[in-house]
């Protein structure tokens, strides 16, 4: 047999064989792994008929997932403790009709002190709320946001500023949304910011210069020592950024402006700011722009 009739065989044979192992995938399938074993945040849950629970969590393997934990509100559960907003869980994971079901689950981290003192309660609670507002279920993994989801509640429980901490955290979110803002140059010219106070279009998603922000309605301004710390937060480490002592006065702007900002690109309020307001009038605590929702642009 000559050399090109034996490619020749050998080639139809092989397209024969890859028809047939296509025809056989098609009628049997192979199996799906059904149960994963998955670390996890929880950020909510709510009542789910007559015993269970609908958690919602954001994990290392798949992103934000919901699943059902089943009886976690029976007074005998033992999953029910593990599945608190803010714990960090070891979960087994099984995958039913619609949604995962809870089949086991470890607390690798309580975070005890966000649940006993009330400011750390709200300021964690906005930490989750935003995440929880600002991805999707179909989205899929995102280790190194889970990361900065972990040490942003690790940081919360263990003494550091909370104000560094979420400023610190919504800077770093905005990057891994996509949503970077531009605060070296104008957003609308590019010209380089000079060192005066300036403007920032919530549109643009960046510092506006005078010059353009002048023929701009309804911008809100931003003073030179409020855009110097969003630019320390911007291109510091935690470390780094910690190191900064902004004046209540800036602080406030930072945190108003920030929270506009959010507002606008999600195109909603959070519920998380007024909780925070009413823990601060009730200790009688100076009241915070967080979440107030005037002013600016798109009604951040």
């Amino acid at each position: 047999m000559r050399k090109c009739d034996i490619v020749k065989l050998l080639t139809t044979h092989y397209s024969l064989l890859t028809t047939l192992y296509s025809l056989l995938s098609t009628l049997f399938p192979m199996p799906q792994f059904r149960s994963i074993r998955s670390e996890a945040i929880v950020l909510r849950h709510a009542d789910w008929g007559e015993a269970d629970r609908l958690v919602t969590l954001y994990t290392r393997e798949q992103g934000k997932v919901r699943a059902i934990a089943k009886g976690a509100r029976k007074i005998t559960s033992r999953k029910a403790g593990h599945l608190e907003p803010f714990t960090h869980v070891q979960l087994q994971l099984a995958k039913g009709r619609d949604l995962w079901v809870v089949t086991q689950a470890d607390t690798l981290e309580a975070y005890l002190p966000l649940r006993e003192d009330l400011m750390l309660t709200g300021n964690a609670s906005y930490v989750v709320e935003l995440l929880d507002r600002s991805v999707y279920e179909e989205e899929g993994a995102n280790p190194s946001l889970f990361r900065l989801l972990a040490d942003t509640l690790e940081r919360l429980s263990n003494g550091s500023d909370p104000w560094l901490c979420v400023r610190y955290y919504e800077m770093r979110l905005l990057d891994f949304l996509g949503f970077r803002p531009q605060l070296f140059t104008c957003a609308n010219c590019e010209r380089e910011i000079q060192p005066e106070a300036q403007y920032f279009s919530f549109t643009a998603g960046g510092v506006i210069c005078p010059r353009c922000g002048q023929g701009l309605p309804h911008l809100p301004s931003i003073s030179m020592e409020a855009l110097k710390y969003l630019r320390h937060f911007q291109r510091s480490t935690f470390g780094e950024a910690a190191r900064a002592r902004p004046t209540a006065e800036t602080r406030a702007e930072v945190e108003s402006l920030m929270q506009g900002y959010f507002s606008f690109l999600l195109e909603r309020e959070l519920h998380s700011p007024g909780f925070l307001r009413h823990i601060k009038k009730s200790l009688c605590l100076p009241p915070s722009p967080l979440g107030r929702g005037d002013g600016g642009e798109g009604g951040g």
